[in-house]
């Protein structure tokens, strides 16, 4: 089955039908995965990050699982589709948005869920996995835990050096990798070891 990821990648953008492998990092960067979990669009980002702290775009774009016919299946495009990901560009570290209270409990449920077949799809491939609140997330970017998602999608343009408008899902995906980059270069100035840092 063809994939339904609309993504960018490098300086390029538009729907991708198959994804080029970018080049792994060099041993003095970190590749990081962000996830933006939804049940009916998960966004996705990867930016390499270097050892003094200046961060690169390498990926971004929306996984469009609606269409499917049964829930489960949504589940299950999810996982495929982050574990495509995954193997091409091989990120080593994930972050990925902590639940927030939805709408209604059947609502909170699939999010729930969807989090749960990401969260699978990169723990399966040994990817380390910390999770933020949406708060820490604009906090970081934003400068603010009440910032709203248009000051994201703009500052996150900002700090990645992208041009032109970037789709909500896939901003707050980058906006999680940065979160991310972020923390663990806070916490290892601090003298914090990696395996203290990992969050449970």
């Amino acid at each position: 089955m063809a994939s339904r990821v609309a993504g960018d990648q490098g300086t390029g953008s538009g729907e991708r039908q198959d994804h080029a492998p970018l080049p792994v990092p060099r041993s003095a960067s970190t590749r990081i995965l962000g996830i933006d979990p939804g049940s009916q669009r998960t966004g996705v980002g990867i930016i390499d990050v270097d050892a003094v702290g200046k961060l690169t775009h390498v990926f971004h774009g929306a996984l469009a699982v609606a269409g499917e016919d049964t829930f489960p299946l949504r589940l299950k495009r999810i996982f495929d589709e982050l574990a495509t990901i995954i193997e091409l560009h091989r990120p080593v570290e994930c972050g990925i948005e902590r639940v927030f209270m939805a709408r209604n409990p059947d609502s909170a449920l699939k999010l729930g869920q969807a989090r749960g077949a990401a969260i699978c799809a990169a723990a399966a491939r040994g990817l380390d996995v910390h999770e933020y609140a949406p708060t820490e997330i604009k906090q970081a970017v934003v400068g603010s835990g009440r910032g709203d998602k248009t000051q994201v999608q703009h500052m996150v343009g900002v700090l990645l050096g992208l041009k032109g408008p970037l789709q909500p899902d896939a901003a707050d995906a980058l906006a999680i990798a940065v979160t991310h980059a972020h923390t663990r270069a806070s916490l290892a100035r601090v003298g914090i070891p990696r395996t203290a840092w990992r969050r449970r």
